[in-house]
């Protein structure tokens, strides 16, 4: 392994660890996202906080660092972006600094997408934004855009990105596996109600 290698990956660790959901709900005076819900650092247990515009910064934030993992990988070490890639997103799934417990990844992998292949970033923005609006259950729309990334790099032609994509995707899928038990009982809450309950 090269030292541009090394370098990509940890940069995109480092960024992609950064707790934003913690972060700003601390700041915010909201406590500890961790006790709140779910205990997870994203914009949906964000979300439970009352803070519409909280949870919108942290998935705008959390999309922003996997974006830019990306562009200095790009910038600075072209032949190691996939490893950039892949450290921002374990970064935010497995943060040290959170003795390893992060979020779920949906947010950060968009960014990832976006400069990495815009046409699934589109098409992962659509499945994730359509079921979410249609479903209104986080999980599910969360994981099925996962899966369309790895799908569109198929469609698309993107052969050689599809091990990396479909790696992410099940990355995604196992972070929500007690969401998965979860929708097999029926019991999976939804987002969007006056009173969010339920872990998610």
């Amino acid at each position: 392994m090269s030292s541009a290698t090394v370098l990509a990956l940890l940069i995109g660790y480092l960024l992609g660890s950064i707790p934003f959901g913690l972060l700003l709900t601390r700041l915010a005076g909201k406590g500890d996202i961790r006790d709140i819900g779910s205990g997870n650092i994203g914009a949906t247990n964000v979300l439970r906080t009352g803070s519409k515009k909280l949870a919108a910064a942290t998935l705008v934030l959390d999309a922003v660092k996997g974006a830019v993992a990306v562009l200095v990988a790009h910038r600075f070490w072209p032949d190691a972006v996939n490893f950039a890639a892949g450290g921002a997103l374990i970064g935010h799934l497995y943060p040290v600094w959170l003795r390893f417990r992060g979020g779920k990844g949906v947010a950060t992998l968009l960014g990832i997408l976006a400069p990495l292949f815009w046409q699934a970033a589109l098409v992962y923005a659509i499945v994730w934004l359509g079921l979410l609006l249609a479903l209104r259950i986080s999980s599910l729309a969360g994981m099925t855009a996962a899966a369309s990334a790895p799908i569109t790099a198929a469609v698309f032609g993107k052969m050689a990105m599809v091990p990396m994509l479909l790696g992410f995707a099940f990355l995604i899928i196992w972070k929500h596996h007690e969401n998965i038990r979860r929708l097999l009982k029926g019991e999976e809450p939804r987002v969007g109600k006056k009173k969010i309950e339920g872990p998610a």
